[in-house]
């Protein structure tokens, strides 16, 4: 007995059937397509955008917690190395534990308002403010519009009193507290009714001080951080804000943002109006724009510091992300170093007088007060004529992009062969994250949207979001749950080596078959030191090549081919008998490169196959071939007979042995 011929084999690949009457009742479908197709073709400029994106599902139980009911309002406090995030919400403290292994807890501590009666539309406590005290955690709220606070030791509360200053009234309002040792600062008026002109406040300190109500103008505050310099007498308090733009033109935009400076040696002054004010307050303009494409972004929205490795504070890196009135963004940085340049010697809008002695800003040893002239001059004249721009030789954004970011947190590491990048994680107001990663060393490197991540299981918006470099996480929140992601989140990269290579994630390499955290293996892991061309660091030349997939068509029907775009910066091409049949530029916005057939004839039957050109790399992404039904058939019956032999070659195949075992 002969074995079933060998071809028989190809004839089990699954196959779909189109009828001419389903093909037909598709004839929306064009039209649907070319809609599609239409809209994609419109966006914006691409390559500023995510490469792949990628849902961070987790390990199951281990990072993802749900609140257990909606939380409008929160405020996130996460120690480094620490396994412990603190969230607070209304009348409650949620304390999240994402140890190692585990899954992840949560507990509560509830704090309720103090108020007995209250007329007014919520009278709950809202936790606006976590901070580290001691051994405790310092919890401040709005406690029905008293603000005050709590020290919460271990799972023990005890109230602390009313605390203005420390919690706004309403959970809306625009707040900033800073705390270094024993003094504290604020932006949060002290009294609900009266003093709504906004200030800067020193509220616990060897002097209470406040700035005067006519050097800002509706000033949203953003961050604030004290500098301590190489004099302690020089150490500074920088804070960022946007304000209403003085300039008044119909053209001119409607903010400006700005820092400003404070010596925190400040004693105040000598006169009545200056003994209570902040004597050394300036402002300058932070710019954000590119000149080649005429793009200002004037719009603040968040700031991060990175400290320099070597403890230099004039190479403190600034990353401000900004937008604009069409809610596009962009990245741009400033040094330390820049802005007390700019600080100690520009002259002052509006001044034309020579500069007293000593000049505005200057901060003074052994506590002197500032002279009233030059508290004068610079509270009549707070802005600076000199601009902070960003670093570099272009003075231009790090990049800027058709996304709206409102979040940034950044992290300096290093690949496995030593090489310094800063990788930066911004929220979108999509609430999805963004991983870029800029060079650290090359001072024209090529800056990448490498990733795009989705962090939660009900996709909404980021409220809070803290970088933990020891433990290599990123805690964000929203209204419902915190998630834990990985900064090493290698295992999204899929195509194998030169998939993996492309992703240019400084976090993962290639290893024994497998794309994965250089943090995770104890053997040098596969990188690619060309930032162009990285698929070019595999040890083969080439990709996998994409399974064969068949389907079967009715002549004179309808159909289309959809081929998934992975990567936003890929142009996808539908290729059949070596002639381009449509092309999927980079930015696309659909998810797939569509390639709708009209009406099949026999010139449409065939292999087709879909293809990734990014730079120099070429992958085969998919490979169809349509068959003709009535050819289809004669291979499905032929593909039964193949399938009867075999059961029966098979069935025969244990008797003949035995009988011969037998014999």
């Amino acid at each position: 007995m002969t074995p079933p011929p060998s071809r028989c084999t190809a004839l089990g690949a699954p196959r779909a059937r189109v009828s001419s009457s389903l093909a037909r009742s598709r004839f929306p479908l064009r039209l649907l397509l070319q809609l599609i197709w239409t809209a994609a073709a419109s966006q914006g400029h691409p390559k500023s955008g995510p490469r792949i994106s990628a849902v961070w599902k987790g390990h199951a139980g281990q990072d993802h917690v749900d609140f257990g009911s909606t939380e409008p309002h929160t405020v996130l406090f996460h120690e480094p190395g620490s396994s412990s995030v603190w969230v607070g919400g209304r009348n409650r403290v949620y304390v999240f534990d994402f140890s190692k292994g585990r899954n992840a807890s949560v507990r509560t501590v509830n704090i309720g308002s103090t108020k007995g009666s209250c007329r007014d539309k919520d009278c709950g406590n809202y936790i606006t403010l976590l901070e580290k005290q001691n051994e405790g955690l310092l919890a401040c709220g709005t406690n029905a519009r008293r603000p005050s606070c709590w020290i919460l030791v271990n799972d023990s509360v005890e109230f602390l009193g009313e605390r203005k200053g420390y919690a706004p009234f309403s959970p809306d309002e625009n707040s900033l507290v800073l705390f270094d040792g024993d003094e504290v600062y604020s932006t949060i008026r002290k009294q609900e009714y009266n003093g709504k002109i906004p200030r800067f406040r020193r509220i616990k300190g060897e002097i209470e001080l406040y700035t005067s109500d006519t050097v800002m103008q509706n000033p949203q505050f953003i961050k604030a951080t004290i500098v301590h310099q190489d004099q302690a007498y020089d150490d500074k308090i920088y804070y960022f804000f946007r304000e209403d733009n003085p300039d008044k033109n119909p053209e001119a935009p409607l903010n400006v943002s700005r820092v400003a400076q404070l010596c925190r040696g400040d004693q105040g002054g000598e006169s009545s109006l200056s003994v209570s004010k902040w004597n050394t307050f300036l402002k300058a303009m932070l710019v954000c724009s590119d000149a080649s494409t005429n793009k200002n972004f004037n719009r603040l929205q968040d700031v991060f510091l990175l400290p320099d490795p070597n403890g230099q504070w004039k190479d403190t890196r600034v990353y401000g992300v900004f937008s604009n009135p069409w809610n596009y963004s962009a990245v741009c940085v400033y040094s330390l170093g820049d802005i007390d340049k700019v600080f100690c010697t520009s002259s002052l809008k509006g001044y034309h007088s020579s500069l007293p002695n000593p000049r505005p800003g200057k901060c003074l040893p052994d506590r002197q007060p500032i002279p009233t002239e030059t508290f004068q001059v610079a509270d009549s004249h707070p802005e600076v004529v000199q601009r902070v721009e960003p670093m570099g030789p272009l003075k231009t954004p790090l990049f800027h992009s058709k996304f709206h970011y409102q979040k940034v947190a950044v992290h300096r590491m290093q690949a496995s062969n030593g090489e310094t990048f800063h990788v930066l994680y911004l929220t979108t107001d999509k609430g999805t994250i963004h991983k870029v990663v800029e060079p650290g060393e090359r001072e024209h490197g090529l800056v990448f949207n490498i990733l795009e991540i989705q962090p939660f299981r009900r996709p909404a918006a980021i409220q809070a979001m803290s970088l933990d470099a020891d433990r290599r996480k990123l805690y964000v929140n929203s209204q419902w749950e915190v998630s834990q992601v990985p900064l090493d989140l290698c295992e999204v990269y899929t195509g194998g080596c030169h998939g993996c290579l492309m992703a240019r994630d400084p976090y993962c390499g290639w290893y024994q078959d497998r794309c994965v955290s250089i943090y995770s293996s104890q053997e040098p892991v596969l990188q690619s030191i060309n930032p162009v061309e990285p698929h070019k660091g595999c040890p083969n030349p080439k990709p996998e090549q994409a399974p064969l997939q068949k389907v079967s068509l009715a002549q004179n029907s309808r159909y289309y081919l959809s081929c998934p775009m992975e990567s936003r910066h890929a142009t996808y091409s539908w290729r059949h008998e070596n002639r381009v049949e449509q092309s999927c530029e980079p930015g696309h916005q659909s998810p797939s490169c569509i390639l709708f057939i009209e009406n099949l004839t026999d010139l449409h039957y065939g292999h087709y196959f879909c293809e990734a050109q990014e730079g120099s790399y070429l992958r085969e992404a998919q490979h169809w071939e349509l068959l003709r039904e009535d050819s289809a058939m004669t291979s499905q019956l032929l593909g039964r007979a193949c399938n009867l032999a075999t059961s029966l070659w098979l069935g025969v195949l244990p008797t003949l042995v035995l009988g011969l075992l037998v014999h």
